[in-house]
C-alpha cells in the first residue's frame, strides 16, 4: 500500500511544467510589485543558532529585490526596490556567530534600501518572499552540526496566542487541539530513550510561521511534524489528510494551504507560479532524499491515523497524502509534513476532538506512524521504547 501511494503522490508532469516556468523566467530574486507607492522596511529581526541563522526583512507591501554575494569582505546583500527605512527601525543587528557578524541596513539610493549580511563562513543561504505580512526570508546554514547519537524530532503545534486557529460551530478552537494532541505525542515518543523530542510551542503563545521552521533547523532536527485541524465552508466535509511540501493542482489543498498561510486563494494560486518561490522549491526537491523521505513519512502517519482509529470510531475519511504550499514547511532542512487531524468546524468532528480519549486516539496513532518510518528506514535505530509505550496503551 505505501509503495503505491509513493507512485501517486509523485507527479512528475507538474514538477516538469513548473521547472520549464523556471527556466524561463527572469534569473533575479524577486517579487512582482504590487503598487507603484513607496513601502516601507518596518522591521528586521533573526533568530541565530550555532549553526543556521534565520533572518526575516518584514515589509509594507510587495516590491522588487534583487541579491549579490560579494568578497573582500564576505557580504550578501540585498537591494529592496522601490523602499525606504521606517524612521525608528533599528538599522544595526550585531549577531556574532560563526555564519554572521552583522546585518545592517541604509537608504542606499532615493528609494533603493540595501540590506547587507556581513558573513564569517557559510555553506550555503536560500531566500524565500512571503506575503500577508509581505516579507523577505533568508536562511543562513554554516557548518554541519555535531552528530548526536539520538535522533531529534519537533513536533509543531500550529497556531496559537491570538491567533486561534480555525473554530469549531461550537467555539472550539484548533490552537487548543493541536497543543493538546502535541503534546500527548511528545509524552508517547520520550518512551525512546533514542530519541530527543523537542515542541516549537508548549502553551497558548504565538509564533510566526518562519519562527517554527527555524527552531526545526536549529535542533538539526531528522523530522519536522506540524500538527494542524482541517476546517471548511461545508459542515459535512470530514477526514483525515496530510500534506507534505510541493505544487499542486488540487484546488482542495491550495484551499487548506491558504488558511494555514494566512492568505487568499488568489494568492495562492499566484504563489504557485512566482520565480521566489519555485527556486526555493526547486532548491528542497534537489535534496531527493528529503524529498522522499517525506513522502515516506507522511504516508505511514495516514495510514497509521485511518487504521488505529478506524478500530474504534466509525466513518473515519481517509483524504490520502497530499502535497501543497504551506509557509511552515519551507525551509526545513529534515523531512516534514502537516497533519490535518480532523474537520473542526464539522459537528461531529469537532465534538471528537473535544474529546480527551479521541486526542490521545491521534497522538498515539500518528507516533505509530513515525515509528514505522523510523523502524523501515536503514540509517535509523529501532524505535523500541515508543513501540512499548504503545502497547502499554492498548
Amino acid at each position: 500500500m505505501i509503495e503505491e501511494r509513493l507512485k501517486k503522490i509523485i507527479c512528475i508532469p507538474v514538477f516538469l511544467s513548473a521547472l520549464f516556468l523556471f527556466l524561463l523566467l527572469p534569473s533575479l530574486s524577486q517579487a512582482e510589485p504590487g503598487a507603484e507607492n513607496s513601502i516601507d522596511v518596518t522591521d528586521i529581526s533573526f533568530w541565530s543558532y550555532p549553526h543556521y541563522t534565520r533572518i526575516v526583512v518584514s515589509l509594507s507591501g510587495k516590491t522588487l529585490f534583487v541579491k549579490k554575494h560579494l568578497a573582500n569582505p564576505d557580504r550578501l546583500y540585498f537591494d529592496i526596490k522601490n523602499s525606504h527605512i521606517k524612521k525608528e527601525l533599528k538599522t544595526n543587528l550585531a549577531i556574532g556567530n560563526d555564519m554572521l557578524r552583522s546585518v545592517r541596513a541604509s537608504q542606499f539610493d532615493e528609494n533603493t534600501v540595501r540590506v547587507v549580511l556581513d558573513l564569517e563562513k557559510i555553506k550555503d543561504y536560500n531566500v524565500i518572499h512571503l506575503e500577508e505580512p509581505d516579507r523577505i526570508v533568508i536562511d543562513v546554514y554554516g557548518s554541519s552540526a555535531e552528530v548526536s547519537t539520538k535522533k531529534r524530532i519537533v513536533i509543531d503545534a500550529g497556531h496559537g496566542g491570538h491567533d486561534p486557529g480555525a473554530v469549531g460551530p461550537n467555539r472550539l478552537f484548533e490552537k487548543d487541539i493541536v497543543l493538546d494532541i502535541a503534546l500527548k505525542l511528545k509524552k508517547i515518543l520520550s518512551a525512546d530513550p533514542g530519541l530527543e523530542i523537542y515542541l516549537t510551542r508548549e502553551t497558548d503563545v504565538f509564533l510566526k510561521l518562519e519562527e517554527r521552521t527555524a527552531i526545526a533547523n536549529s535542533k538539526n532536527a531528522d523530522l519536522f511534524v506540524s500538527v494542524h485541524a482541517n476546517a471548511s465552508p461545508r459542515r459535512d466535509a470530514r477526514g483525515i489528510e496530510t500534506y507534505l511540501l510541493n505544487w499542486t493542482n488540487d484546488e482542495e489543498a491550495m484551499k487548506v494551504a491558504a488558511r494555514e498561510n494566512q492568505i487568499s486563494l488568489k494568492k495562492m494560486k499566484r504563489m504557485q507560479g512566482e520565480m521566489d518561490v519555485l527556486g526555493v522549491i526547486l532548491g528542497d526537491l534537489k535534496r531527493d532524499v528529503k524529498r522522499d523521505e517525506s513522502i515516506k513519512l507522511a504516508n505511514y502517519i495516514q495510514q497509521m491515523m485511518i487504521n488505529d482509529l478506524s478500530k474504534s470510531y466509525q466513518n473515519i475519511v481517509d483524504h490520502g497524502v497530499k502535497q501543497a504550499l504551506f509557509y511552515v514547511l519551507f525551509g526545513a532542512q529534515m523531512p516534514s509534513v502537516l497533519v490535518e487531524v480532523s474537520f473542526i468546524s464539522n459537528p461531529v468532528e469537532e465534538k471528537l476532538l473535544s474529546k480527551e480519549k479521541y486526542r490521545g486516539s491521534l497522538a498515539k496513532s500518528i507516533a505509530s506512524g513515525i515509528a514505522r518510518y523510523m523502524s523501515s528506514s536503514s540509517d535509523v535505530q529501532t524505535v523500541a521504547g515508543v513501540r512499548k509505550s504503545l502497547d502499554s496503551r492498548d
